[in-house]
């Protein structure tokens, strides 16, 4: 039997469409029922209808409107708690008590009309996430014993190869064994321009291939793809409540209490002991308890935040709860690791210093093809720069004969007839050479602004020479740097310009080079030489002096920084399990520009909580006088009350439009 075929029965399969049916469509069923039962009592009062059709259309209004929030004022007394719902019930009781049916059936009305739209408005937010879902493809083309066959993406085993076309969605993450193309990858990094990718490169599930046709090896299940743990991820911080919406809702439980114990109040008092008429009483009472219900205000946070948590997901970050979206509001220190964070993490040729004695007879080209040809059988990261920017200049690579290597100094080499040597300054500081003084001059330049420098010196030495003897030339010098990300600059400028008071780099490089960083980067302060647990140290000194501070790394060899750091961002997470499990907030991509992104993002929340908290509680108040003072209407008690509810959902759904 095909896996993907259902083996549900009937009967459990119609339960499951009704229990679908009742969560999304079964509340708007009922609350069109309860308006259309309200509006026909209406017509059959008017024209003088049985008492008993007015009773029955009034009652199947109550229910239809009530039937939700019963359930849920049910489960709360279950749990010995007093919720919204609750009073939403006994006030429309309580007018159905004084012959005001209408008005409690209106209530109910309302009130479910709030709870659908406010239903409406939180889809929104998750079904930004739930997009992500539509991404990855159900079935891929799979090699099985030599033909291509489509198999469903359960059916993927690790090491399996699927063969990707041009337009098609990668079904798993892997690794391109053939081929090349763009690729987009919005999807998880939130990069907006597709990312060329070629042989040994990594891909993953739910990204877009662009014009090439790709055999990848997939390296993960279907069920632990990047893009099925960025799902599970955001789903479980939406369920993951901010520090003001646990207050909130363990407020509301409080508060309700104290609502019908002023509500029996406004009720007995003016009743038993002022003399006042039990209708006149029970009326206003009522009232009260429908504007004094804290639905605004308990909706406020989680309407926010839910936004937002899915405004930075469409970018690529991921807010492990409403907490850390909260705590990353409060950030005042901002400290960077710096290789892999602030630099690209790989070698790459800076500069080609060619001395005044050879400028005549030899180039820039010639000195980097020589060095590429002296570097080419390494696999020291330095060394594959030099040759990759040989390659990529396209310059001709000499022959070489006799390579030796010698661990920690420098190669050297047969090449062009010479015996030629490269390495660094100590390589020839051993064998008592004397390097020109321009040439030194670079040397020293280059490294105080934190690069790695290498020297070239030719002799007319024999073959398997261990010794520099012979003049034969000082062609030059060239230059290799972890170089800075692109974007380092304009991100730390924008955190400066946002709030934030300092920002830090923690690194185990040289103070030289830490030093050439921060001055390339603007950053405020650096820390260099340092041991994993000293950056652990100093992250405690920085939150004492600035306050709480976000640290951000790589995620896989700053995990202790990152978990003691208020704040722990991961960058350049996909597919980086550690990182993933580590980190407060997790970013997808690469780019800098979005960690003050996300810093904004989280402080705009914070805004926009604290304006519906106070934009609720000044409802609540001028109802509350209203209704006291005024003798407000119980009709314009439940819009006033409703209608602020469903305007903080609208508040908190701005949000996702953030940029």
């Amino acid at each position: 039997m095909n896996s993907e075929q259902s083996t549900e029965s009937p009967i459990h399969s119609s339960f499951r469409l009704y229990e679908a049916f009742s969560t999304q469509q079964l509340p708007i069923v009922f609350m069109v029922l309860c308006i259309a039962s309200v509006i026909a009592s209406i017509i059959a009062e008017s024209y003088g209808a049985l008492n008993g059709v007015i009773i029955v259309l009034n009652i199947v209004s109550y229910v239809a409107g009530g039937w939700f929030g019963i359930q849920e004022a049910w489960k709360s007394a279950l749990e010995k708690k007093i919720n919204v719902d609750m009073l939403m019930i006994l006030s429309a009781i309580g007018a159905a008590a004084v012959d005001q049916w209408h008005e409690g059936a209106i209530l109910l009305f309302l009130f479910s009309l709030s709870n659908v739209l406010q239903t409406y408005a939180m889809d929104r937010s998750r079904n930004a996430i739930k997009a992500l879902l539509k991404l990855r493809p159900n079935s891929a083309t799979a090699v099985r014993n030599g033909n291509e066959v489509r198999v469903p993406i359960s059916e993927l085993v690790i090491d399996d190869h699927i063969i990707v076309v041009p337009g098609e969605s990668i079904a798993a993450d892997g690794v391109i064994v053939t081929g090349s193309s763009a690729i987009n990858q919005a999807s998880i990094t939130g990069e907006s321009v597709p990312v060329d990718k070629e042989q040994g490169d990594i891909v993953f599930a739910g990204t877009m291939n662009g014009s090439g046709t790709l055999d990848i090896r997939v390296t993960r299940l279907a069920s632990d793809s990047t893009l099925s743990r960025i799902i599970q991820m955001v789903e479980t911080a939406q369920h993951q409540r901010a520090k003001t919406q646990a207050l909130l809702e363990k407020f509301e439980s409080y508060y309700a209490v104290g609502v019908i114990l002023a509500t029996l109040g406004l009720i007995l008092v003016p009743w038993l002991i002022l003399g006042k008429e039990f209708y006149t009483s029970f009326y206003q009472a009522m009232v009260i308890l429908v504007v004094a219900s804290p639905c605004a205000l308990i909706i406020s946070t989680p309407a926010s935040i839910l936004s937002a948590i899915a405004n930075g997901a469409r970018k690529g970050i991921l807010y492990k709860g409403g907490a850390y979206m909260e705590k990353m509001a409060e950030v005042k220190c901002v400290a960077f690791d710096k290789t892999g964070t602030l630099t690209q993490g790989k070698m790459k040729l800076t500069d080609i210093y060619v001395s005044e004695k050879n400028r005549n007879t030899f180039s820039e080209a010639d000195l980097l093809g020589l060095s590429a040809a002296l570097e080419g059988r390494s696999e020291h990261p330095i060394a594959k720069a030099v040759v990759n920017e040989a390659v990529a200049r396209s310059i001709s690579i000499p022959v070489m004969a006799n390579f030796v290597s010698m661990a920690g100094r420098g190669v050297h080499a047969k090449v062009d007839g010479y015996l030629t040597w490269l390495g660094g300054y100590r390589l020839f500081e051993e064998h008592g050479e004397t390097i020109p003084a321009d040439v030194m001059n670079a040397k020293e330049r280059f490294e105080k602004e934190g690069k790695t420098v290498l020297i070239v010196h030719r002799e007319l030495g024999r073959d398997g020479e261990t010794g520099i003897h012979d003049d034969g030339g000082w062609p030059g010098c060239i230059a290799v740097a972890d170089v800075v990300r692109e974007d380092a600059v304009l991100a730390i400028a924008e955190l400066k310009r946002i709030g934030i008071v300092a920002t830090v780099m923690l690194t185990g490089d040289n103070p030289t080079v830490a030093a050439s960083i921060a001055k390339q980067t603007g950053i405020d302060e650096f820390h260099a030489n340092l041991l994993p647990e000293q950056k652990v140290e100093l992250l405690r000194e920085l939150e004492k002096k600035y306050g709480p501070v976000a640290m951000i790394g790589d995620g896989v060899n700053d995990a202790p920084a990152l978990a003691t750091a208020s704040i722990g961002i991961a960058m350049g997470a996909a597919g980086t399990d550690v990182a993933m499990e580590t980190a407060d907030v997790v970013l997808m991509g690469d780019a800098l520009t979005n960690i003050p992104y996300a810093i904004q993002l989280s402080k705009r929340a914070r805004r926009v909580v604290w304006q519906n908290i106070l934009f609720s509680l000044t409802v609540i108040v001028v109802l509350v006088v209203s209704a006291l003072g005024f003798a407000l209407p119980l009709p314009f008690g439940v819009v006033g009350h409703e209608g602020s509810t469903l305007i903080v959902v609208a508040n908190g759904l701005r949000l996702l439009r953030h940029n």
